[in-house]
């Protein structure tokens, strides 16, 4: 694989709305939208990356073959799979053999050049000895302690993406359902253990901010290609999501917002770069003027 690695510091954000939908529940809390103590929405940076992964999986997914060289998906969800792999770990032994695990920076080389968002997000893969014992992952260990005690190796990725959090206060609308059909009797009667809730914001417009450092790109060989990748992918971030939860159209990008300045460092940090933007409860976009900063506005798809 060639690599062209970004010498820019890039910034992004994606300002989306909620319409009737639940976007991201809260199992410690019956599955109610997830709210902040100010009462905001919250759609957690977990939930993001899982859909990012997703939409990779589906453009990856159209590619010839001759083009699917290192555009591998490594945490796929279990209604997603697609290589056949019962979990993580057999995924993982498949490509990160004993021999290639003698070597850290094989393996590490070799699980970035296999998987896309292993070289974006990064990843912890924790191997266990024999017999049983957790890795300890001692910095410097040789290759006969890594051997004797299993070995962890972990890979931090230049992509992050925050949270994403609604612009005002939410409304949370709760309704009773049936939510299993008892196979007894003619169907009618309903019982207590057969009946739930329902929970989904009326109206919201979130916004989630994110970056891709150009440092830990070179380290996971995260390339300007790869960057153009996650680019295209923002403002399509919720097509092929439908659940009854979130029901085709519920929720819709409205703009993704995508910053370039020059050099790895850049001018202004990525504190500043999201300040510049200020999103208004309809979804309407400003974006404040800094020197050096270039952006992009892209539509929702």
């Amino acid at each position: 694989m060639q690599h062209d690695y970004p010498a820019k510091k890039i910034d992004f954000a994606v300002v989306f709305s909620v319409s009737k939908a639940n976007p991201n529940g809260d199992p410690l809390n019956g599955n109610r939208p997830r709210i902040d103590f100010a009462g905001h929405g919250e759609v957690t940076d977990v939930c993001l990356k899982r859909k990012v992964r997703d939409r990779l999986l589906d453009r990856f997914e159209t590619l010839e073959s001759s083009l699917k060289t290192g555009q591998d998906i490594f945490v796929q969800s279990d209604e997603r799979r697609v290589d056949g792999a019962k979990n993580l770990r057999e995924r993982a032994e498949r490509v990160l053999t004993p021999d290639v695990m003698k070597n850290r920076d094989t393996a590490v080389k070799l699980a970035c050049e296999t998987w896309f968002d292993v070289r974006a997000f990064g990843q912890v893969f924790p191997f266990k000895a024999k017999k049983g014992k957790k890795s300890k992952g001692r910095e410097g260990e040789d290759a006969s302690e890594a051997d004797s005690d299993g070995v962890s190796i972990p890979v931090r990725g230049p992509v992050t993406i925050q949270s994403a959090f609604s612009v005002e206060r939410i409304d949370t609308e709760s309704t009773q359902i049936v939510k299993s059909t008892s196979l007894e009797g003619d169907g009618e009667k309903r019982q207590s253990d057969q009946m739930g809730m329902k929970h989904r914001v009326h109206r919201g417009v979130y916004v989630t901010y994110g970056s891709i450092n150009p440092q830990l790109a070179e380290r996971t060989l995260f390339s300007d290609a790869d960057a153009e990748i996650i680019k295209s992918i923002l403002p399509k971030l919720f097509e092929n999501d439908a659940s009854s939860a979130r029901p085709d159209g519920s929720m819709e990008v409205l703009k993704v917002i995508w910053w370039q300045q020059p050099g790895k460092a850049g001018k202004h940090s990525s504190a500043k770069v999201h300040r510049s933007l200020t999103v208004q409860p309809d979804g309407a976009c400003t974006i404040a003027s800094l020197d050096d900063l270039n952006h992009e506005i892209i539509d929702g798809f």
